[in-house]
């Protein structure tokens, strides 16, 4: 299945029922986006959220939109403010948007409105476990999830955690698209080998767009 995604260039792959896998779709504003993401960086600093167990988590998050991710250990869920600088979070830009509903139009969702974006910054060797994305209120809405940075193996599985998962190496640029059927499938992403992009250097950055209320 890996040498599938490899060799299928330009194409915009099924993955799954409601779920695409469309390579390189974020390219042509990817520069404009990162520019905006290190000033966003400065403002509201990405950070080590905390799961419910207590453990810092290994990625550093920060957001934008009225909502924000964010991970206590009182659990997950969404905030207005970030918890460090007790600021409400910027608005999403306008490229981010325009990126966001082209990708989830592309994909057969041609109403989205995302009301947040997750920015996750991966450090090499740091992951994401499995898990599904649960926290929001709408589930008619897709997930839109757009890399940046260093290359990553991302698992896609299915609605059951011990479903079988398929692996995807994502690039910068790529974007993964899912919603329908498949909105609470499972997903993660495997510790990152050491690389270094021309750009952002030795890191990925993954932005998650979501309609969480």
């Amino acid at each position: 299945m890996t040498e599938l995604f490899t060799e299928q260039l330009d194409q915009t792959i099924q993955i799954g029922d409601g779920a695409y896998f469309l390579r390189g779709f974020a390219l042509p504003v990817a520069n404009v986006i990162c520019t905006m993401l290190m000033q966003h960086f400065k403002d509201y600093p990405p950070q080590q959220m905390m799961t419910p167990m207590g453990y810092p988590m290994s990625v550093k998050t920060t957001s934008f939109g009225k909502f924000g991710w964010v991970g206590t250990p009182r659990g997950y869920g969404y905030s207005e403010v970030d918890l460090i600088t007790k600021k409400a979070w910027s608005p999403i830009p306008e490229a981010f948007l325009q990126l966001a509903q082209g990708v989830a139009k592309e994909a057969g969702y041609s109403d989205f409105v995302p009301d947040t974006c997750l920015v996750n910054v991966y450090a090499i060797g740091t992951k994401m476990g499995l898990h599904r994305d649960q926290d929001e209120l709408d589930f008619s809405q897709p997930i839109v999830s757009v890399s940046f940075g260093i290359p990553a193996t991302f698992l896609f599985g299915g609605a059951k955690r011990g479903d079988k998962t398929i692996k995807i190496p994502l690039t910068h640029g790529d974007v993964v698209v899912w919603g329908g059927k498949s909105r609470l499938h499972y997903h993660a992403i495997k510790p990152l080998k050491p690389n270094d992009h021309e750009v952002l250097g030795p890191c990925r950055i993954n932005l998650t767009f979501r309609k969480a209320r």
